[in-house]
C-alpha cells in the first residue's frame, strides 16, 4: 500500500492530525486519500474509467486502421495493368483496412470518368475518417469536464468546512488546515484526469492524422495509375 503521509510520534495529535485517515494508523493510504473528496469522486472516477476505456478500444481500432502492407499499391498496381482487374478486387476484398476499402472503390468504378472515380473514393474516404473518429470527442469533453467537477467538489467541501466552524464556532487552524487540504483532493483528481483525457485525445488524432494521409497517397496513387498509358487496354 502506498503511504501519502506518516503522522510522526512529535504531533500532538497523532491519530486525528490528518483528516481521513479512517484506519487510524497514522497513515494515509491512496484510497482514504481519495475518499476525503467526497461524493464528487464517483463521478470523476467514471469519467476516468471511461477515458481510459475510450482510449485504449480507439487506439487499437487506429493502429489496426493504419497497418496497411508497403507493398499494398504495387500489387494493385500490376493487377490492373496487366487487366486482371478480378484479383485487384479480390485482394482488396480480403484486406481489412481503409485504404483497401477506398482502393476497391476505386477498382468498382474503372471505366467511368476520373473526376467520378475519385469522387467516390472520396466518399469512401469520408466514412473511415468518420469511423476512426468515433467516440474521440468523448475524450475532448472529458478533458475540459473534469477539472470543472474537481472544482465544485472543493468548493462544496469548503462551504461545508466553514459551515461546520460557523455552527460550532470552533476555529482551530490545524482543523482548517486539514479540512481545507483534503478538499483540494476533487481539484487534484479533476485536473489529472483532465489532462490524461488531453494527452490520450491529442496523441489519438495525431494517430488518425497518419492514417488520413495514408489514405489520400493511396487514392492519388490510384488515380495515378489509371492515367497510365497502359491502362487504357484495361478500360
Amino acid at each position: 500500500m502506498i503511504h501519502f503521509l506518516q503522522i510522526t510520534e512529535s504531533s500532538p495529535a497523532k491519530a486525528t492530525a490528518v483528516a481521513g485517515d479512517i484506519n487510524k494508523d497514522g497513515f494515509l493510504s491512496l484510497w482514504e486519500l481519495l475518499s476525503t473528496g467526497g461524493w464528487i469522486m464517483i463521478p470523476l472516477g467514471i469519467m476516468f474509467l471511461l477515458a481510459v476505456y475510450v482510449f485504449i478500444e480507439r487506439y487499437m481500432a487506429i493502429k489496426a486502421a493504419g497497418r496497411v502492407d508497403d507493398n499494398f499499391m504495387n500489387i494493385i498496381k500490376d493487377h490492373l495493368l496487366t487487366g486482371n482487374i478480378a484479383a485487384a478486387k479480390s485482394f482488396t476484398k480480403n484486406t481489412n483496412n481503409p485504404v483497401a476499402r477506398i482502393i476497391d472503390k476505386g477498382i468498382q468504378r474503372i471505366g467511368k470518368p476520373l473526376d467520378r472515380i475519385e469522387a467516390s473514393m472520396d466518399n469512401v474516404g469520408v466514412l473511415e475518417m468518420y469511423k476512426l473518429e468515433k467516440n474521440l470527442a468523448v475524450l475532448s469533453v472529458i478533458s475540459k469536464a473534469a477539472p470543472i467537477f474537481g472544482f465544485v467538489g472543493t468548493l462544496v467541501g469548503l462551504m461545508q468546512l466553514f459551515s461546520a466552524i460557523n455552527t460550532t464556532n470552533e476555529f482551530e487552524v490545524a482543523t482548517i488546515a486539514g479540512g481545507i487540504y483534503t478538499k483540494l483532493v476533487t481539484s487534484i483528481s479533476g485536473l489529472a484526469i483532465g489532462l490524461l483525457a488531453y494527452l490520450g485525445y491529442s496523441y489519438l488524432n495525431t494517430q488518425i492524422d497518419k492514417a488520413s494521409h495514408q489514405m489520400e497517397a493511396a487514392s492519388a496513387d490510384f488515380l495515378d495509375i489509371l492515367q497510365e498509358p497502359t491502362q487504357q487496354q484495361v478500360s
